[in-house]
């Protein structure tokens, strides 16, 4: 439901003449309030009319001066004005999901393999417009991205191009504003927002008629310094009083504030959480590069040299895991940056061991030196030693350090010069280029300076190297930020601390950085890093009983969760990586089913992420317990592709996995649970799901049970499911019942296109029913139907509907009792229809007289390309009869005869023929 708006009327004083600047911006917000017309009166000298034509020529001026100001705030970078497709064509979601409300934006990425699921787009330049006839514009407009997605990217470019008149045409005014600027205030009101951005407003007045649609912009809300708390906020209408600034942004998004205005925010998904859905009328979402993407990402980072981009990307695919991350284009920058810089800047003999990066914490100590070898260049003008960087080095660190760790606990990521002093950075130092690589500068609309780092991942590296090095020294517990605790003496004791930390953290802020300061401890990183960050060997003693650690951070009956497969991500950055490999071994050899503890089931579902094997195929044909399976169904909703076959599952099994399929997150395209015990109530909970399911589109149930009731219930949910495209009921005993049930189903959907029908005991009752079914169906292309009893009649049946039928590309009819009659039936409507591919009659009865009406059916037919007629009674005569059609038949490409009593002068007939025949590349 929307909202309902509180704000109360009351009325507007008149104005008298031009008036003050601050008069003028009352004017203006009480029109932005919806008091348009008060407003405008207010805002009309008494010697003009209306009708003056200087009134909307001054009105154009200062809107054109708003929009001038904002191209220069905007700047002249070549990425503005025009955005990459992926900006301009936004993804329509209906609300956050679970898994973008609770973790990390890495963990976001990881689960979906950087792959964005949405049936919908919307133009950037219809973002504001109704999406049909009868809806209307939205008032709340919220879009998400993952850090370093780019949504500042779009807002800018959204702004310069309003700016210069190409989108949101029917804003007469544009007011962008970031939650970097409104943290500078403490309190603030309606008022004194719009003229922090809009200063025109106090020249000399606006008429309404300029400014019929306005829209302001919130830009990163994550970054708000206050969270927004809709449940405890006092209601405000009155623009001219000051509150604190979420009380104000809280209002204005409940409509208290400016009802008439549209609002838009961008976010991380998590912060977006925030605010009511209730109140958002449209969401969209950015999304990541796909791989095309990336390719041209890296082009346009080396332009000049294709050989260097080329050699980058290949470097970035070697490792699966980093390149799934490369989806989020900040985070493929950095990459290509660190391996541009160390390719043209090869490492030396002592580094060749270490190099390529294979993990993040690698990757990310790699950047570091790059850091600090541009600013040894800046000074000495050559390459430096690390050694002769290592003072500045562990400075930087530890006053960066102390300000990212800190900011990561409060969920702080924009910092100001008081939280500097606070954390005793020195401005001087932030000059460094090492620091620039890291933290960033940027001016607020209040002229104040906002810092922040340069990815979230960033400061998440630099808050643990901090830690690593200040737990060398700390008595109590880092995480108190100086309050009092029990004494925590030694790294062990402050690493579980971080540990027990991260896995107690419900929105995964801290996974990243565990991983980080896990990977500091591994050989390759302090061989990187000795000499400026860390020293020779330092802590290598406890790499054992870290891992260790980590893996008892995995309790028994515990959900396979986000935290847990962390914990592998923390074990790959530790290099220790045998509890993966051993579980990759087990799946590959197939005795998965002795691998049952919680650390091998995270390391299941770990695997499911990370590897490409895995997550195509999930084969898993050993039976897994269902308290095992139950434990990584959390983890399975991200799978692409799950084969459960011969798992002995029943019925309770699919009503787990049938939670599974309905969550929202579900992102389940096939599965197979061929050859397990599941009956008609296995089979009712898998249809309750395909009701709400959007992403299965292949579902195999052959060799169960689930008989005609089961068949109906898949049946009713086919009616309104709309993206199921394959289904397999082969051996299934669903009979004539459970065929008329899908008949009126394919009457209904429009989207099933395969189905297996096989060894269900179906006869012509049932078959008459899915014939009637086809005269309406567009969408079949394959109809598997062998090995039931459809005889002769069933045969006529089918024929009628291949007349009218002109979707269907393959009919298997194999094993029905299918006689002459049946087959001079099917040949007749071969003779008329255009669209049949594919026909298998083997294994029926089918003589020579039969083969005369098969003959004809080829010479007129011409586009039927696999006949297979295997198995039957055709003998020499049929085949001559045969022979001679494929003389005259241009479009048969595979021809199956075997086992029909064909003797040699038959078999010299075919090859006869074959000589004519220029298609034919088959014949058996």
């Amino acid at each position: 439901m929307r909202k309902q708006e509180v704000h109360t009327s009351r009325e507007a004083g008149q104005g008298h003449g031009a008036g003050s600047p601050a008069e003028q911006v009352k004017a203006l917000v009480d029109l932005l309030a919806g008091k348009g017309s008060q407003g405008s009166q207010a805002l009309q000298p008494p010697d003009r009319t209306p009708e003056s034509p200087l009134r909307p020529h001054g009105n154009d001026l200062r809107i054109q001066r708003h929009r001038e100001a904002l191209l220069n705030r905007m700047g002249g970078s070549p990425e503005l004005g025009s955005p990459s497709p992926r900006l301009t064509s936004l993804l329509l979601v209906e609300g956050l999901m679970d898994l973008q409300l609770r973790e990390h934006d890495f963990t976001q990425v990881e689960a979906t393999r950087g792959g964005w699921c949405s049936a919908r787009t919307i133009a950037l330049d219809r973002l504001f417009l109704p999406l049909s006839r009868v809806s209307i514009p939205p008032r709340i407009s919220i879009t998400i991205g993952v850090a370093g997605v780019g949504k500042t990217t779009l807002v800018r470019n959204f702004v310069h191009l309003w700016a210069r008149g190409q989108v949101g045409k029917d804003f007469s005014l544009v007011l962008p504003l970031t939650f970097r600027d409104l943290n500078t205030h403490e309190k603030l009101s309606a008022d004194r927002l719009v003229h922090s951005v809009f200063p025109h407003a106090g020249e000399t007045g606006l008429a309404s008629a300029a400014l019929t649609k306005v829209l302001l912009v919130l830009d990163g809300l994550d970054e708000c310094k206050t969270p927004l708390d809709f449940s405890n906020t006092l209601p405000c209408t009155d623009s001219k009083k000051e509150i604190q600034v979420d009380h104000l942004i809280t209002n204005i998004i409940r409509g208290n504030l400016f009802p008439g205005v549209s609002v838009w925010v961008t976010s991380r998904p998590s912060a977006a959480g925030q605010i009511p859905g209730g109140l958002v009328d449209r969401m969209t979402e950015i999304r990541g590069f796909n791989e095309e993407e990336i390719k041209m990402c890296l082009g346009q980072m080396f332009p000049e040299d294709q050989v260097l981009s080329g050699w980058v990307l290949s470097q970035m695919q070697a490792d699966r895991a980093l390149y799934l991350m490369c989806a989020v284009p900040a985070f493929c920058r950095l990459v290509g940056s660190v391996l541009g810089h160390l390719h043209r800047n090869r490492p030396g003999p002592h580094d060749t061991e270490l190099w390529p990066p294979r993990t993040l914490c690698e990757l990310y100590s790699w950047y570091f030196r790059m850091a600090l070898s541009r600013e040894g260049q800046e000074k000495c003008k050559a390459s430096p030693r690390i050694e002769q960087l290592a003072h500045s080095c562990r400075k930087m660190v530890g006053t960066l350090g102390r300000l990212a760790f800190h900011g990561l606990v409060r969920k702080k990521y924009v910092f100001y010069e008081p939280d500097l002093k606070v954390f005793g950075v020195d401005l001087a130092l932030l000059q460094t280029t090492p620091c620039s690589c890291f933290l960033q500068r940027e001016e607020t609309l209040a002229s104040s300076a906002a810092y922040y780092f340069t990815h979230l991942s960033l400061q998440e590296f630099v808050a643990a190297a901090y830690y690593y090095s200040a737990s060398k020294r700390a008595i109590f517990d880092l995480f108190t930020e100086g309050g009092m605790s029990w004494p925590r003496l030694g790294f062990l004791t402050h690493f579980r601390s971080a540990a027990q930390r991260a896995m107690q953290a419900e929105d995964g802020r801290l996974d990243v950085f565990l991983r980080f300061l896990s990977g500091l401890l591994s050989p390759r990183v302090n061989a990187l890093l000795a000499g400026s960050l860390l020293t020779q060997g330092e802590h290598q003693g406890y790499r054992a009983q870290v891992a260790e650690l980590l893996q008892g951070c995995l309790r028994p009956n515990m959900v396979v969760c986000a935290r847990a497969i962390n914990v592998l991500h923390c074990l790959r950055e530790l290099q220790h990586t045998e509890l993966a490999h051993s579980v990759e071994e087990a799946m590959a050899s197939g005795g998965l089913a002795g691998l049952t503890s919680p650390p091998h089931r995270a390391a299941l579902a770990y695997l499911l992420q990370v590897s490409d094997v895995c997550a195509q195929e999930a084969n898993r044909p050993l039976y897994l317990s269902q308290g095992v399976l139950q434990s990584l169904l959390p983890q399975l909703l991200y799978c692409r592709s799950l084969r459960l076959d011969t798992n002995q599952f029943q019925d309770p099994m699919m009503e787990l996995l049938g939670s599974v399929l309905s969550g929202k997150d579900c992102r389940i395209q096939r599965i197979s649970l061929a050859e397990n015990q599941i009956s008609n109530k296995g089979a009712k909970a898998l249809a309750r799901s395909l009701l709400v399911n959007r992403s299965l589109t292949t579902l195999d149930l052959h060799s169960n049970s689930i008989g005609p009731q089961g068949a109906k219930a898949l049946a009713d949910a086919l009616k309104i499911n709309r993206t199921l495209a394959s289904l397999s009921l082969q051996s299934n005993r669903i009979r004539d019942d459970g065929a008329r049930s899908m008949a009126e189903a394919l009457a209904a959907n429009r989207t099933l296109s395969v189905l297996h029908l096989q060894k269900n005991s179906i006869g012509p009752v049932g078959i008459q029913q899915m014939a009637d079914a086809l005269k309406q169906n567009r969408s079949l292309k394959e109809l598997m139907f062998s090995s039931n009893s459809i005889g002769d009649g069933g045969a006529k049946a089918l024929a009628e509907a291949l007349k009218v039928n002109q979707g269907l590309k393959s009919l298997d009819l194999q094993s029905n009792s299918i006689s002459d009659l049946g087959v001079a039936a099917l040949m007749e409507a071969l003779c008329t229809n255009q669209t049949l591919l594919s026909l298998n009659l083997r294994e029926n009865s089918i003589s020579p007289e039969g083969a005369q009406d098969l003959a004809r059916a080829l010479r007129t037919n011409s586009t039927l390309k696999s006949l297979d007629l295997t198995a039957n009674l055709l003998h020499d005569q049929g085949a001559q009869a045969i022979a001679a059609a494929v003389r005259e038949n241009r479009a048969l490409t595979s021809l199956h005869l075997q086992w029909n009593f064909i003797q040699a002068g038959a078999a010299k007939a075919l090859g006869q023929a074959l000589q004519l025949n220029t298609s034919l590349t088959s014949l058996e």
